[in-house]
């Protein structure tokens, strides 16, 4: 499976200004219907959006600018709780691409790879900044350059951040596991045929 290449890109930062946010808050249990990976993007912090059906109108996404914001800046341990890979679904099809925090929940962390989002570990002190650049510039933005794995804004802030190779390939190749997998088609192919197992069966 493919997707879009991750390339470099400005856009708009909606500070959630939340520690441990777990993969129930950005997908209830409820909505856990489905091994398909999409129809999750509208249940996205479903409890946080809505209430009794309505949007709730301090939650940040429900917002504007913030509503198509694909960029999300949160506090420490974000995606922690149970391993459900739901939680990076209901965020990619939300249209978020990127997120930033001072750390993430391992499994979390290798899901978003998977699954077209680029997680970015920044040290808290510029997480602190860059909630404070959100308050102070309504609409603040950020450029997100995988390529040079460096974040920077028109004012003068930059930050270089780290990225595995192997996430970082998945993603500037727009692949998933499998579609990383299947780049080697020709090989895999070579290889069975020439080391093939014959089992004689006893009747």
């Amino acid at each position: 499976m493919s997707g879009k290449p991750f390339g470099r890109f400005t856009d708009i930062v909606a500070p959630l200004d939340a520690a441990n946010v777990d993969t129930d808050a950005i997908i209830p249990k409820q909505f856990l219907k489905s091994i398909e990976r999409t129809g999750f993007g509208q249940y996205l912090f479903y409890e946080w959006r809505y209430e009794n059906g309505q949007e709730k109108k301090d939650f940040i996404l429900n917002q504007e600018p913030y509503r198509k914001a694909p960029i999300l800046l949160a506090r420490k341990n974000f995606g922690c709780g149970s391993s459900r890979e739901h939680a990076p679904w209901a965020l990619s099809e939300f249209g978020i691409r990127v997120i930033i925090a001072p750390s993430f929940a391992d499994i979390f962390y290798n899901n978003c790879f998977k699954n077209g989002i680029l997680p970015i570990e920044l040290p808290e002190a510029d997480v602190a900044f860059l909630f404070e650049k959100c308050k102070d510039f309504s609409g603040y933005q950020l450029s997100v350059d995988l390529e040079n794995q460096r974040v920077e804004d028109s004012l003068g802030y930059k930050q270089e951040f780290t990225v595995t190779p192997y996430g970082k390939a998945l993603l500037l190749n727009g692949l998933d596991e499998i579609g990383s997998t299947l780049q080697a088609e020709e090989s895999i192919a070579s290889f069975e045929k020439e080391h093939k197992i014959f089992f004689h069966l006893n009747t």
